[in-house]
């Protein structure tokens, strides 16, 4: 799978081939060092001075590389493909290498910080359920009133938790309707292209 670097992407990429190979691999290592513990605009006015070149081109220099390594280790895409998104950019051998050098060298540690940055939400762990009917109650003799109740157990790094629901039959079928036409839509191409790319 290739990696597509729009157009504003390639541009802030495009101060890399003005510095030395030396530079680049810092701009790499304060990139993956801002995933960790996020962005300092100092580091940013320090080396624009040693470059004589404004905190701006800079700053995007290594947001571009950022971008670069974040989507290409989400995407866990081969040597290969990366050299391939690459040579688009028209950059030398030389460069080309060294960025493919950082990628191998920071994309477990990305991939591990991008994985500590996504929220843990409450996943499924069992459900039980009842259906109630009231058949009778002292003001109607003849009556047909169906409830149904679920406890759904929940967990969320190794807590558990229960909610209790309750709803009528109606209600429960409108919202299967729903979930399976969610479910649906998971199997779009669009939909599969988007999942695809958060991976």
């Amino acid at each position: 799978m290739l990696l597509v670097l729009s157009d504003e992407h390639k541009e802030h990429l495009g101060f890399l081939p003005e510095v030395e190979s030396v530079v680049v691999g810092e701009f790499g290592r304060i990139a993956v060092e801002f995933l960790r513990r996020g962005t300092n605009p100092k580091i940013y006015e320090g080396a624009a001075r040693k470059l004589n070149v404004d905190a701006e081109t800079v700053q995007h220099g290594v947001e571009g590389l950022m971008y670069l390594l974040t989507e290409s280790s989400k995407l866990m895409i081969s040597e290969v493909d990366f050299q391939d998104s690459v040579l688009v950019l028209g950059f030398e051998e030389e460069l080309n290498q060294l960025l493919l050098e950082l990628y191998l060298e920071h994309r477990k540690e990305v991939r591990s910080i991008l994985t500590e940055l996504t929220p843990s939400l409450p996943h499924y762990h069992n459900l039980e359920w009842r259906l109630d009917v009231q058949v009778a109650s002292r003001s109607l003799r003849q009556q047909v009133k169906p409830t149904v109740s679920m406890k759904l157990h929940l967990e969320n790094r190794g807590v558990k938790s229960a909610k209790v629901l309750q709803t009528d039959p109606a209600t429960l079928m409108h919202l299967i309707q729903e979930l399976e036409k969610a479910l649906a839509e998971l199997k779009t191409t669009h939909c599969r292209r988007i999942l695809r790319n958060i991976k």
